[in-house]
């Protein structure tokens, strides 16, 4: 389960926000700037063209204020300002500087769209734009020499290329950050931080789809023998051991996470709790029969779990975790090493109590 990449557009969402809500502002201003001149010039239908996207540049504007689909208003601006700009390209009296304004497709382009809508856009109306000036000054033999054409192709290729790498490193960057920011760095599972993220996004497409999914808490059990007797290193390449453990037990859909000490949450996607609890169980199993070895010490290492799914034990992450942290205590209190689902307690009916989550004993 890869929620990086919605994470990366929840990121880029306020500088792409920042960056189009500028472009309007310049639209605009540019737009009756460019009627008036054209008006003066008596080039009227690219002066209508120009007021008109000074309008709907107004209105965009306006609309993206608290826009939860900022993607679907970029592409509904983007398109019309490209072509806007290609018909610029097309009539009678534009003059041959106009065709400056494709430099700025693919800087615009792939600061708004990113790398692959980017570079897609980019491509196309440069092509289109390309076209139109072959067709427009191919009798001008000023224009169509080899030195100016190649100019003008090399920096066109040179921006695009550049605005495309520079998308890309920025992308790679942010993604390494966002890791980095949501990954426990003993373990090298995820974090709260994602697994609060992941839950959101699978919560959505549960009730969106209506699919099951549960969670799952295991705790170590007596890690605080380990520690005492074997120090704080052994502890961490226990920890470490379980880890690297559950990461090979799921599915790539599940996401495995470390609360904090020896506690972990996984959470299993299209899972109901009765399945929930039978994935659980095979991973206490592997765990209690996989021994970790360190030089002349061997531990076996066992896990106490609690398993709760969404909608039937709460309708929050926190709903959840309490749910399933109550069974994992009750786990704990009758014997350890085993994995406690619903209809285990005394009253599953009962709600949980307020106030200090329940916590298991080690």
């Amino acid at each position: 389960m890869d929620s990086y990449q919605e994470s990366q557009r929840q990121l880029a969402r306020p500088y792409r926000k920042a960056v189009l809500r500028a472009l309007l502002v310049f639209t605009f201003v540019a737009g009756i700037l460019f009627f008036l001149l054209n008006m003066q010039r008596g080039n009227h239908p690219l002066a209508f063209a120009e007021i008109g996207m000074a309008l709907y540049a107004a209105v965009i504007f306006r609309a993206v204020r608290n826009t939860r689909h900022l993607e679907r208003w970029v592409l509904a601006y983007l398109l019309p300002f490209f072509i806007t700009m290609m018909f610029a390209l097309t009539t009678p009296r534009a003059t041959s500087t106009v065709f400056a304004w494709v430099l700025l497709i693919p800087i615009l382009a792939h600061l708004l769209t990113g790398r692959r809508q980017g570079l897609l856009i980019s491509g196309i109306f440069m092509t289109i734009a390309a076209v139109i000036f072959y067709l427009k000054h191919r009798g001008d033999p000023t224009l169509m020499q080899a030195i100016p054409i190649a100019n003008i192709g090399i920096m066109s290729l040179c921006i695009l290329a550049f605005s495309h790498i520079y998308e890309i490193t920025r992308e790679q960057s942010e993604q390494r950050l966002l890791k980095l920011a949501q990954t426990d760095p003993l373990t090298g599972l995820a974090n709260r931080a994602r697994l609060a993220d992941v839950f959101e996004l699978e919560r959505r497409r549960s009730l969106r789809q209506g699919t099951p999914l549960s969670a799952l808490i295991l705790d170590l059990d007596h890690f605080k023998r380990v520690n005492d007797d074997h120090g704080h290193d052994t502890g961490d390449r226990a920890l470490r051991h379980v880890a690297g453990l559950l990461q090979t037990s799921l599915r790539r859909t599940d996401l495995a996470a470390r609360l904090g000490g020896e506690e972990f949450v996984l959470l299993l996607s299209d899972t109901s709790l009765e399945q929930a609890r039978v994935v659980a169980d095979k991973i206490r199993q592997n765990i209690e029969q996989t021994l970790l070895v360190i030089g002349d010490t061997t531990l076996s290492l066992t896990v106490s779990g609690g398993v709760a799914e969404y909608g039937i034990d709460g309708d929050s992450l926190k709903a959840l975790v309490r749910r399933a942290d109550a069974r994992l205590y009750h786990a704990k209190a009758t014997g350890r090493n085993r994995i406690v689902g619903a209809g285990e307690l005394d009253d599953e009916r009962q709600p949980l109590l307020t106030g200090a989550e329940p916590g298991p004993a080690a």
